[in-house]
């Protein structure tokens, strides 16, 4: 699946990705918004985790400028194996997400979409360059720049403090 970008992006907001339904999605329309975005699965034994602390995330932060932007990813174990209606059925029905999933991409290799390939770029020491596995995630501030690269086992409330500080909350 290619998604187009600019040719020398400068933040997220350069990149046009599609939705689960195969429409493209400007991320330009997250301008000014704070983004944590997560390679997701149905399968891996951190879903359950993952999900239910995204969806607190996101009912205490997303009137206050928070966006959660979910790309499902079968690189890892085959555990997100379903096509994108079925991924969107399986999110919305048995954890009630109301985030975004995306359409299913690529986070490594040849074939690693674009928007992750930049996601990559920072100087992530330990991390290297690839996503190790499911749930790894990307802290991105309202200018659409990548702050902060967590790894998949961190548990999205964590997050919280990181999240407040650049929604400007105390």
């Amino acid at each position: 699946m290619s998604n187009e970008t600019s040719k020398d992006p400068k933040s997220v907001y350069d990149f046009v990705v599609k939705d689960a339904k195969g429409d493209d999605v400007h991320l330009s329309s997250y301008n000014g918004k704070v983004l944590l975005i997560v390679n997701v699965a149905s399968k891996c034994g951190m879903t359950n985790s993952n999900y239910v602390d995204l969806n607190q995330l996101y009912q205490n932060y997303k009137e206050k400028g928070l966006e959660i932007l979910a790309f499902p990813c079968n690189q890892f174990g085959d555990e997100e194996p379903g096509n994108n209606d079925q991924i969107v059925e399986f999110v919305c029905t048995r954890f009630k997400s109301e985030f975004p999933i995306f359409a299913k991409i690529e986070v490594n290799g040849d074939k690693s979409a674009p928007l992750y390939k930049f996601l990559k770029s920072g100087k992530w020491g330990i991390f290297g360059d690839d996503i190790q596995w499911n749930f790894a995630k990307f802290l991105v501030d309202k200018n659409g720049q990548v702050v902060d690269r967590y790894y998949p086992t961190t548990s999205p409330l964590s997050l919280e403090r990181d999240i407040c500080k650049l929604l400007g909350i105390q």
